[in-house]
């Protein structure tokens, strides 16, 4: 009989923000993501202490997946976060920064956590429906009658993402084919509700990036080098195909489940291979041109196939049993005890070999007007390959969510510095009925405007990561990066252009360091200030979700009282 150990009582923990143990987490926690955050964050690489594979990233989904805490406080945040990246996939990072600075803030200036909460709440308020508004100054509306502006979305969510390692000609060429394939997948002629089609990632490791490319159609791996005379010899078009999803090795185990009796004498091997033999007979029969199974063929079954001129693909996966099947038409069969019915079959408009250095792949268009692609990714080694991969999904993610809100939001920080100054201007009008409506001081809610607006201030000054200082300009309020080598006396030639690159320095512009006392004013609107377009933008959609989900999470921490763990 095992020794009873007597349960242990849980570790009750009374406001546990003013744990120092907790706030000390917290703040490690901010400064680690702040380090990744924007196109010069530095990198993290994450291993486990007791041995396994080396994770290298600045991506949010990525590093908040990797890491592990034993704090509940950690793990609530972390939570919150990754559940935005995996709804809206951008502005992770952002959210993060913002939801533990709006924390720190609040508990260095000592509000009540009711009051910060409520405070928080309203500037939020304040700041959605600006957002949402037309003259929105921060603010820009995709213009999907040219590709420029999907191009420059897509290249700002790949170049905030360092561990990559692109150059700027091979992050310009990505950003190309992520557009390019986004509107592949969106159908030209398609009366009623649209569906979106699908992009199939191929990766490619040990080529140049430039290398990667897009295709319509399906990509799938030919290991079958003896089949590439039969293409020329395969017509007419469109040929027919069958999709199996049941194996077809000829194992006792792929037949199902239950017992199987076995007459004594009876050679079970060839029998099975008489009944693959049968359905390589039904399907030249039925003048089957292309043979695929998801999992194993048995080697006699493919000579005999190979024979009469079908050319046969095995062990495609899972992965790709879907788009085949939408690609093609074909219903995958799953037994191969009974007649294929005719509505099984699928067709392929045309077959091609294409050659990615050792790779070779068949290339399978569809009958008809499809909205599905392949792209191919190349990069030169794994890590930079699997990085790579990731943000392409996630910009794929953006691209589709401007469908549903054609716009964009200004990046590089200057939404996030324009925001902080229309908050401080707009919380100045009708003090009195505000601070009544909220429950709290003049003082309470003004020390709340600048702890939340100097949080937005610091998610843009994260994107320095060189020693050098943020600004804003006192006109548009856009942020500026004042490079650490400049001399101080020549700020306005060391500027160049601000965050996002609409607006150039001029000799009559004024700046402030972020973060430090300046007289609040309402942002200029940019209309006729310049015809350049941005050359940073970030989605709108997620990053309005972002904003939310920060000042949400925050206000959700500072409204914790106990924390108990069950240390058992």
């Amino acid at each position: 009989m095992s020794r009873l150990v007597k349960k242990a009582p849980s570790v009750c923990t009374n406001l546990p923000l003013d744990n120092a143990d907790i706030n000390n987490k917290l703040h490690l926690l901010r400064q680690l993501l702040r380090s990744c955050f924007g196109p010069t964050g530095r990198l993290k690489q994450v291993h486990n202490n007791i041995g396994g594979h080396v994770v290298t990233t600045s991506s949010s989904s990525v590093l908040l997946q990797s890491i592990s805490s034993s704090q509940p406080f950690i793990n609530l945040i972390k939570t919150s976060i990754l559940n935005h990246v995996s709804r809206f996939s951008d502005c992770g990072l952002f959210a993060a920064i913002l939801c533990l600075s709006l924390i720190e803030q609040a508990k260095q200036s000592g509000l009540r956590g009711n009051v910060a909460i409520r405070v928080n709440k309203h500037l939020l308020g304040l700041c959605t429906t600006y957002l949402q508004q037309s003259d929105c100054g921060c603010k820009v509306k995709l213009d999907f009658c040219s590709s420029q502006s999907l191009i420059t979305l897509a290249r700002s969510t790949i170049s905030s993402k360092p561990a990559c390692v692109l150059t700027e000609a091979e992050a310009l060429h990505i950003s190309r084919l992520a557009v390019q394939a986004f509107l592949l997948t969106v159908p030209c002629n398609s009366p009623g509700v649209v569906n979106l089609g699908k992009i199939v990632t191929v990766s490619t490791e040990g080529h140049p990036v430039l290398n990667s490319a897009v295709f319509p159609g399906l990509l799938v791996d030919m290991p079958d080098v003896f089949c590439f005379n039969k293409l020329e010899n395969l017509h007419p078009y469109p040929l027919r195909m069958v999709l199996f999803s049941a194996s077809l090795a000829g194992d006792l185990s792929e037949l199902g489940d239950g017992v199987i009796e076995v007459h004594p004498g009876v050679d079970t091997d060839s029998q099975i291979l008489d009944q693959l033999l049968d359905l390589g007979k039904r399907v030249i029969k039925d003048e089957v041109k292309l043979f695929v199974c998801q999992k194993v063929i048995h080697p006699v079954l493919q000579q005999y196939l190979r024979r009469h001129g079908i050319i046969v693909i095995e062990r495609l996966g899972i992965t790709l049993m879907e788009p085949l099947a939408q690609l093609t038409g074909a219903q995958p069969v799953a037994t191969l005890h009974t007649t294929i019915p005719a509505k099984a079959y699928g067709e392929v408009r045309e077959l091609s070999v294409r050659q990615f250095g050792s790779k070779t792949m068949l290339h399978l268009l569809p009958p008809e007007e499809s909205s599905m692609c392949t792209m191919i990714l190349c990069h030169r080694n794994e890590t930079m390959l699997s990085e790579l991969k990731v943000v392409c999904q996630k910009t794929e993610h953006v691209l589709r969510l401007t469908l549903k809100e054609p716009f964009a939001l200004l990046g590089g920080g200057c939404t996030e510095t324009h925001l902080a100054a229309y908050v401080r201007h707009k919380s100045m009008n009708a003090v009195m009925e505000t601070v009544s409506a909220l429950g709290c001081t003049q003082t309470e809610y003004l020390r709340g405007v600048e702890g939340f607006c100097c949080s937005l201030g610091s998610v843009a000054a994260a994107l320095e990561h060189d020693g050098g200082s943020s600004l804003m300009d006192l006109s548009h309020a856009h942020h500026w990066t004042h490079p650490a080598d400049a001399m101080e006396e020549h700020t306005e030639d060391s500027l160049g252009v601000c965050g996002c690159g609409l607006l150039e320095t001029s000799s009559n512009q004024k700046w402030t360091y972020l973060n430090t006392k300046y007289t609040q004013f309402l942002p200029a609107p940019l209309s006729g200030v310049s015809t350049v377009q941005p050359r940073v933008l970030d989605s709108f959609t997620a990053k309005l979700n972002a904003l939310q989900v920060a000042v949400e999470t925050a206000n959700l921490a500072l409204d914790v009282r106990y924390l108990i763990q069950d240390m058992n």
